[in-house]
């Protein structure tokens, strides 16, 4: 059944990034999420851009916290481990303590 979950999570997180900007994950835009998946995604990610810092200023970062764990990110192709660190690297005044 949890399979079956993770499964129907990451179809639903697939189609919200594949879809116009009207979608958003957490408040972050679609655009946002492909703007910053660079920065997140192995081995040698470029520092994120100010289209990514942006988006990430505007996010839900508690919500963007509870994906930390989730199998989807790296399914996906990012790693948690960079995603965490985007905040500070954007210089965000108040980075997420997931």
């Amino acid at each position: 059944m949890k399979g079956l979950q993770a499964l129907i999570l990451a179809m639903v997180t697939v189609m919200a990034i594949a879809t116009t900007d009207a979608q958003s994950i957490c408040n972050m835009p679609a655009s946002g999420l492909m703007a910053c998946k660079p920065a997140v995604t192995p081995p040698n990610p470029p520092p994120p851009t100010s289209t990514c810092c942006s988006a990430l200023s505007h996010a839900d970062m508690h919500c963007l916290c509870s994906y930390k764990n989730s199998k989807l990110l790296p399914s996906l192709g990012i790693d948690p481990n960079l995603a965490m660190k985007l905040p500070s690297l954007c210089k965000l005044p108040h980075p997420a303590n997931c």
